[in-house]
């Protein structure tokens, strides 16, 4: 009898230790704001506390607001500052220079930005919303127009990342890329499947990175986030959420962050496309492993 009890603890702890990550879905807000410039919103980094976001749109805005909670729980966004962003002699970004995708702000306060039509990433200051391009990898002038570098993360140790919205055929890889001593590397082919495209993508602070992907269906807009293990040989994967067409708007940025008590929570945003058939949704999940 005793063999059978230590079995049977056994058998509940090794359950226990393979049990699958799930995302919790706590908020869900409808953002609305009366100015022209609202809206497009496509890179997204939220505060380790979970109390402001920083947002950038596809026409050249950089947004900071606060996140007004109750119980945790999301209601209201209060906008503190709204900047116009700009080359390094402060003149103002426009058209295609101005479609900034992707968000990314290390542990020292530096952001970055991926541009998705002129393709590249630039650093911003975010003060005053000028930029600064970064060296530019030989891959990035061969991306389709309009589906370049959307997705942008730094991870745990720093180092910055960048993938396109699309591979270069359905059933290729997406290419990761790093950049490290002042170039991009191709590091990591993260595999594509069925017709979701990359549109957002962060680290946490075990170095795992979350990527989002949409795809459109008749019904409406599709989600997926997978995560990757980098560091595993052979590299892990695992899908967190699938969404049915029509759950959720475009959601297009992706933001990781942990509340006081250690809890992780994924902040996820939608782009409207300035269209009055869409909306700017920030969905919440909490991360439970």
């Amino acid at each position: 009898m005793h063999n059978v009890r230590i079995a049977l603890l056994l058998a509940c702890l090794g359950g226990a230790a393979a049990a699958e990550p799930e995302l919790h879905l706590t908020s869900n807000v409808v953002w609305h704001h009366p100015a022209p410039w609202f809206g497009g919103f496509s890179g997204a980094e939220v505060s380790d506390n979970g109390a402001s976001i920083t947002l950038l749109t596809d026409r050249g805005r950089l947004i900071t607001a606060n996140l007004l909670r109750k119980s945790g729980k999301m209601h209201a966004i209060q906008i503190r500052k709204n900047l116009r962003l700009s080359d390094a002699d402060g003149t103002p970004l426009t058209g295609t220079q101005a479609d900034a995708e992707g968000l990314a702000i290390n542990a020292h306060g530096t952001a970055y930005l991926s541009l998705e039509s002129q393709t590249g990433v630039a650093q911003i200051n975010l003060k005053t919303g000028q930029t600064r391009p970064l060296p530019r990898h030989g891959d990035f002038a061969r991306f389709p127009n309009n589906k370049g570098l959307e997705a942008l993360a730094i991870h745990p140790d720093g180092t910055l990342y960048t993938l396109p919205e699309v591979s270069a055929a359905r059933r290729a890889a997406f290419p990761l890329y790093a950049l490290k001593a002042g170039r991009w590397q191709r590091v990591f082919d993260l595999p594509r499947r069925g017709p979701f495209l990359a549109v957002g993508a962060d680290f946490d602070a075990h170095g795992r990175l979350y990527l989002l992907e949409r795809a459109v269906s008749p019904a409406g807009f599709r989600s997926r986030i997978r995560r990757f293990d980098l560091g595993k040989s052979p590299m892990q994967e695992i899908t967190l959420l699938t969404s049915f067409p029509g759950r959720f708007d475009n959601l297009e940025a992706l933001s990781l962050w942990k509340d006081t008590a250690g809890r992780t929570h994924l902040t996820l945003i939608s782009d409207d496309n300035f269209l009055n058939i869409q909306q700017t949704q920030i969905v919440e999940f909490t991360l439970t492993e």
